[in-house]
């Protein structure tokens, strides 16, 4: 039976914040909210739970999953070869609705999907969902919708179409905004949009003026 509870009461909070890092640690999914869309997570590091949370969004391998870090200095410990202009995204736009994709390291054991070697990372602006990354570590994270449906702007929303597949639901009252991220790929010599969203192409390149768009 699923769990919820309201974090903008300050009781629930600290309970449900409790709960959701509990319910990570044992491999299970929670919903938090985030400064885009509801999101679906799990422990970035447990191979049956990126698993159960790709099923539970009816969602194949070849669309792996993005992760979501609570502070900048984890991405040390994430990809590699990230570049000077890398760093000026993220120094620019996080936390906030921009995702990177860059090389991971080759030693990480974890399996998000068909990665191809890499990872889409992000740092959310929302302090929920900072508290809990914070406390769990770095989370895979995917819109909390059934695969084909809108994703949810609030939690109702999201438990509708995901149920007791998820064990803790974190309603943090509707999102700031129903915009998907950016999505920016910096493995590559010259960083290249591949989903414009919250951030537009012009916002990008007055950090990065050869940023390239993809077809």
């Amino acid at each position: 039976m699923a769990r919820r509870y309201d974090t903008n009461d300050a009781t629930d909070r600290v309970t449900g914040l409790r709960e959701a890092a509990s319910a990570v640690r044992r491999g299970e999914l929670v919903v938090l909210p985030t400064d885009t869309v509801y999101g679906i997570g799990a422990d970035a590091f447990s191979s049956e739970a990126v698993a159960d949370l790709l099923d539970a969004k009816g969602r194949g391998r070849n669309m792996p999953t993005p992760v979501l870090i609570g502070s900048p200095n984890t991405l040390h410990g994430l990809v590699t070869d990230f570049s000077e202009l890398a760093w000026e995204l993220v120094d620019a736009f996080w936390p906030g609705a921009l995702t990177l994709v860059a090389r991971h390291q080759p030693s990480l054991q974890w399996d998000l999907g068909d990665t191809r070697g890499t990872v889409a990372v992000r740092m959310p602006l929302h302090p929920v969902a900072i508290e809990l990354l914070t406390e769990v570590g770095p989370m895979a994270v995917s819109s909390a919708n059934l695969t084909g449906h809108p994703a949810p702007e609030n939690c109702d929303r999201a438990q509708e179409m995901l149920g007791d597949s998820v064990s803790v639901y974190l309603d943090g009252g509707p999102t700031p905004a129903n915009v998907p991220s950016s999505i920016v790929d910096v493995s590559r010599a010259v960083p290249v949009l591949l989903r414009a969203g919250a951030i537009s192409a012009d916002e990008l390149r007055k950090v990065v003026p050869d940023l390239e768009v993809a077809n």
